[in-house]
């Protein structure tokens, strides 16, 4: 027994991945092409077994309306479509052409681009273009870390009573302990943020670089 999150080893986040929902062909040459093609940008990519986590997620919260801000190449996009029941919607914000350029192509081969509406353009201006009513079942958060906070403020006003937002990367690597940069110190202030917000129940999980999910009351 333990009383915290075990430490993976390389060989021990291989049999992690392998017993839970291992990727498939589509996701590993998805990965495969973004770390070939991108191999500056590649990190930017969530894990195999948070994408899988996605997945289950979606799918566990019965989610027919998602938002995604910071789509990258499409691998979260991919899982969180793959949750969707007929008839469910994703909206994906993004600021790059060429990113999402690849990531079209995967929705494609897996069959779930009608699910996906992608926005090109500041995050910060094009959600304030979705609808003001509290009709949002998921929402995923992850792209400049220093936007978190708006992106917040305009997602949670939109969220279903008991409707859940997902927050990546704010562990930082375990530098949110000593903040190094602009985005670190802006993880480490957002995550004061979402704690002392009392429209939401969080609890932050040791997935990847770490996850929040937020339960909006």
């Amino acid at each position: 027994m333990t009383t915290k999150s075990i430490p993976l080893t390389d060989e021990l986040h291989a049999y992690l991945v392998a017993h839970g929902a291992p990727p498939d062909e589509i996701i590993q040459d998805l990965a495969e092409e973004t770390r070939s093609v991108l191999p500056e940008h590649a990190s930017m990519q969530v894990a195999p077994e948070q994408a899988a986590f996605l997945t289950f997620l979606t799918r566990l919260l019965d989610v027919r309306q998602a938002v995604e801000v910071g789509t990258f190449t499409g691998l979260s996009s991919l899982a969180i479509a793959r949750g969707l029941p007929d008839g469910g919607q994703l909206t994906c914000f993004d600021v790059s052409e060429e990113f999402t350029g690849i990531a079209r192509r995967y929705w494609a081969r897996a069959g779930v681009q009608d699910r996906i509406d992608l926005r090109i353009g500041p995050a910060g201006e094009t959600l304030r273009e979705l609808p003001h009513e509290r009709y949002l079942d998921f929402a995923f958060i992850d792209a400049d870390k220093t936007g978190y906070p708006v992106y917040w403020a305009e997602l949670v006003p939109r969220m279903r009573p008991g409707g859940v937002i997902a927050v990546d990367n704010v562990l930082r690597g375990g530098r949110i302990l000593a903040p190094q940069n602009e985005g670190d110190r802006a993880i480490a202030a957002f995550n004061d943020e979402v704690l002392a917000d009392v429209r939401v129940d969080p609890v932050m999980l040791p997935i990847a670089d770490g996850l929040t999910l937020a339960r909006v009351r």
